[in-house]
């Protein structure tokens, strides 16, 4: 595919994955009697890149987030002319998503989305369990190198065919599981800057965890998987007789 597809691809696979999870924070979760709660928005999250993933695996690879770029391109797989235009796409469908968020859930009478934060990651007061900001950094760097050690692994040539979508759409839901409560789970600059950009306040002011602790995480698992996947087995010259 030539790369304005790829782009193309990747602006619509992240504005899904901002919208859907986002939303299912925003709209869904503390919804009177009904609401979906931390488990329905992890699953929300999962959802999201695994349905996109059957969608435009096959034409952009289905990133939707800078630092799986960032961490392909450690781990081999992707070439750096491309990294910074994948991480544009990636950023303006996060903001786009935001924006059309913000005017859905502006529509509720009494609603005051700003207040709600608009799923907006953050640390210490802005942290749903008011975890510290080292708390917050170490969960976001453990969860992307971990994300990035699904992602290479699932995506082998050597794995099983086909399953792809579905380990890491399982995987980014136990990410999230476990780390909402810290952070309300980033691993994902672009699904940080969206909500931030449109909230202000907090969420901007602490913008910058949320892209350099994703950063170092991916670019950990893009290393730690290329030691670990790599085929060390000798070669077999003769039949040994």
């Amino acid at each position: 595919m030539n790369l304005i597809n790829r782009l193309l691809a990747e602006f619509i696979g992240t504005f899904w994955l901002v919208l859907g999870g986002c939303g299912s924070a925003v709209l869904a979760a503390a919804f009177p009697d009904v609401g979906i709660g931390l488990l329905g928005v992890s699953f929300a999250f999962g959802l999201t890149v695994l349905t996109m993933a059957y969608a435009i695996g096959h034409i952009s690879g289905c990133h939707l987030n800078p630092a799986v770029s960032l961490g392909l391109f450690v781990g081999g797989r992707f070439p750096a002319r491309d990294l910074l235009p994948y991480m544009a796409a990636q950023v303006a469908g996060a903001i786009v998503a935001a924006i059309v968020l913000y005017m859905i859930a502006s529509g509720k009478p009494g609603a005051d989305v700003i207040a709600g934060g608009l799923a907006s990651n953050g640390y210490g007061d802005a942290s749903p369990g008011k975890y510290s900001m080292m708390s917050g950094f170490l969960m976001e760097v453990v969860m992307t190198g971990m994300f990035l050690i699904i992602i290479l692994g699932a995506t082998d040539g050597r794995a099983p065919a086909g399953f792809a979508p579905i380990a890491i759409g399982l995987g980014l839901t136990l990410i999230h599981l476990i780390s909402i409560p810290v952070t309300n789970t980033s691993v994902n600059p672009a699904r940080s800057t969206g909500p931030a950009l449109i909230v202000g306040g907090a969420a901007l002011q602490q913008l910058w965890l949320f892209w350099i602790a994703p950063f170092i995480g991916a670019a950990l698992g893009g290393v730690i998987y290329r030691v670990i996947g790599r085929n060390n087995r000798p070669e077999i010259v003769g039949d040994g007789s």
